[in-house]
Parts: structure tokens; C-alpha cells; sequence
């Protein structure tokens, strides 16, 4: 009788990931960091240990003090809106279960800019508040005629009918405000200075009104995590374990209307924050929502604000605006995650 041999294990080499006390450590520290440089730097340095003393107990020098409360309002702003920014672009690629989903698939920042348009040119809006509440309504209808035209369909709200709605949509808006900004020689010069994406024109009032938008979006985008995971397995797997899987998908699409036209009512369409942070994020920490949303926020704010302090360093004594220098520093560096990964997936 011939003995055969047990089969021999092969190794399987498996990637490293940080545990999440440590990922989320990590992406706290360098939120503390990035907020610590965008209060020092600018057109006058302050040292850290000024800014400390500044926002503490304030017996810093005159001019050092002034220049740090001076820049709380755009440090703030970029928190904001990159971790809103960050979160959205990791709901819609989780939603979508497409890893190059971002807060513009359905549309969210070519709506804004439609309404934007339609208020500036219609209304005579230039308040900035006035614009906000156009920006975000606009975002919130973009997503609507777009998860309604998708779930309309026959396949209903799937990830490619979710796609080509939202780029349905999105064209049509751009048609609408190519045209009215031909016609339209003023508006043109009102909007092109919001349309770039900046961090300037945040306000702590403006910020504060619209808090609830963002607390709300926040909280759904924690409670749908789970669901995410999910959806990740397959729409017909995810039915099987239970998830409601076209709930899951329309609560992470109002968490995106929430945050992400909240962050761009506030600062203008930015881009490549919502694409290239959750690459980053599941990279390192895996691809469990759970993790990734919480990451996601850390990694946009603190991007941003980096992002933030190279415009003021790279066009000093001016600024280069933060949506300039997103474009340049996002797109090689979602070429580079891209890259690094055997396979595109979530």
C-alpha cells in the first residue's frame, strides 16, 4: 500500500495592513499637523509655538496673533471640506462599487454650478451665503433627477445605470451653463472665481449655519457603512445576507448630497479629493467601511489643508488657489495608487 504524502501549503503572501487604533492614530496626528501648518504659514510665518500661545492664552506678539486668527476661518474650511470630500468620494465608490466613483458621478458639483449660475444670472445673487444655499440645492436636485432617472430604469439603480445618469446629468448642466455663460459677460466674471475651488471664501457663520447638513451627512454615512461592505460582495449576495441593498444606496446617495454639496456650496468644486483619498485609505487600512469612512475624513481634511499651504507657498507673496493644486498634486498621485495595486477593487 503506497502512502501519499500530504500536500504541500504554499505560503500565501499576504499585504500588511495597520491595525485600526493605530490607522486612525495616525490620521488624527496628521490632521493636528496639517491644521498646525495652515495656521503658521502664510505671507508672515508664524512659529508653532506661537500658534500655540495664540490660541491658548494669546500672548503672542500683535502681528503674529493677528496673522494665526486670521487664518482660523480657512483652516476650518479645509477641515470641513476635505473630510466631507473624503467621506463622499469613499461612499460613492462603495455605492457605486466603482473605484473611480467620486462625489461628481451623479452630478454633485455640476448641479451646484448650474444653480449657482441660474442664481447669479437670474437673481442677481452675489452674496456668498446667497450662493451657498444655491450650490447646495443644485447638488441635491443633480442627485435626485439622477438616482431617479437611474432607478427608473429597468436594471434599476445599479452601478452602471447610477454612472450613466449621473454623466447624463452632469452634461446637461454643462450645456445649460456654457450657454448662459456666453450670453452672460457678468456672471461669467462672478463665477469663474468660485468655480476654481477655494478655501478662502468660508466663513465660521457660513460654516456654522450649515453644520447640521454636515452632522447629518456624517452620521448617515456611519450608519450605511456596514451596508457597504455588503454591497461590495455583489447586489445579489449583499439581498442574500439581508441588506436592503436599494436603502443602503439611497442613504449613502443623501449622505453625499449632504456632504459633499455642502462642501462644495462652501468652497467650489474641488477636485480629486473625493478620488484619490479612499485609494489611499484602502491601501493602507483595507477595504472593511467601517474603517475606511472615519479614515477618509482625517485623510481629506488633512490633504486639503496641505494642499492649502502649497498654493501659499508655491505663489507667495499671492495665493494659488487650492483647486489649482489639487488637479496638479491629485492626478499623478492617483496614477501612482493606482499602480501600487495587483487589482482595481473595493
Amino acid at each position: 500500500m503506497t502512502r501519499t504524502s500530504a500536500p504541500t501549503r504554499v505560503p500565501v503572501r499576504r499585504k500588511a495592513r495597520l491595525a485600526p487604533a493605530w490607522a486612525i492614530g495616525i490620521a488624527l496626528l496628521a490632521v493636528l499637523l496639517a491644521a498646525a501648518l495652515s495656521l503658521a504659514v502664510g505671507v508672515r510665518d508664524v512659529p508653532l509655538a506661537s500658534v500655540w500661545a495664540a490660541l491658548t492664552v494669546g500672548d503672542t506678539g500683535q502681528i503674529e496673533q493677528a496673522a494665526v486668527l486670521a487664518r482660523i476661518p480657512t483652516t476650518v474650511t479645509g477641515l470641513v471640506v476635505g473630510a466631507a470630500l473624503g467621506v463622499g468620494g469613499a461612499l460613492m465608490q462603495g455605492m457605486a462599487r466603482n473605484p473611480l466613483a467620486d462625489p461628481g458621478l451623479l452630478g454633485v458639483n455640476a448641479g451646484a454650478s448650474l444653480f449657482v449660475v441660474l442664481g447669479m444670472s437670474l437673481l442677481g445673487f452675489e452674496a456668498p451665503l446667497a450662493i451657498v444655499w444655491c450650490a447646495l440645492a443644485g447638488a441635491a436636485a443633480a442627485v435626485l433627477v439622477g438616482y431617479g432617472a437611474a432607478s427608473a430604469s429597468p436594471a434599476g439603480a445599479t452601478p452602471v445605470t447610477l454612472a450613466l445618469a449621473g454623466a447624463a446629468v452632469a452634461a446637461i448642466a454643462a450645456s445649460v451653463i456654457s450657454a448662459i455663460l456666453i450670453t452672460d459677460q457678468s456672471t461669467l466674471e462672478s463665477f469663474r472665481f468660485w468655480q476654481i475651488g477655494s478655501l478662502t471664501a468660508g466663513t465660521l457663520d457660513t460654516i456654522a449655519q450649515l453644520a447640521g447638513f454636515l452632522g447629518a451627512g456624517a452620521i448617515i454615512a456611519v450608519l450605511c457603512a456596514g451596508g457597504l461592505n455588503g454591497l461590495a460582495l455583489g447586489d445579489d449576495v449583499a439581498r442574500g445576507l439581508g441588506i436592503r441593498v436599494s436603502l443602503v444606496r439611497a442613504l449613502a446617495a443623501v449622505a453625499v448630497v449632504l456632504l459633499c454639496g455642502t462642501a462644495t456650496a462652501i468652497a467650489g468644486p474641488i477636485g480629486f479629493v473625493g478620488l484619490a483619498v479612499p485609494h489611499a485609505v484602502r491601501l493602507v487600512a483595507g477595504s472593511d467601511y467601517r474603517l475606511v469612512v472615519p479614515l477618509s475624513a482625517c485623510t481629506g481634511a488633512a490633504f486639503l489643508l496641505v494642499c492649502d499651504v502649497l498654493g501659499r507657498l508655491i505663489a507667495r507673496p499671492g495665493l494659488l488657489e487650492v483647486g489649482i493644486v489639487t488637479a496638479v498634486l491629485g492626478a499623478p498621485l492617483f496614477i501612482v495608487l493606482l499602480q501600487r495595486r495587483k487589482t482595481v477593487g473595493l
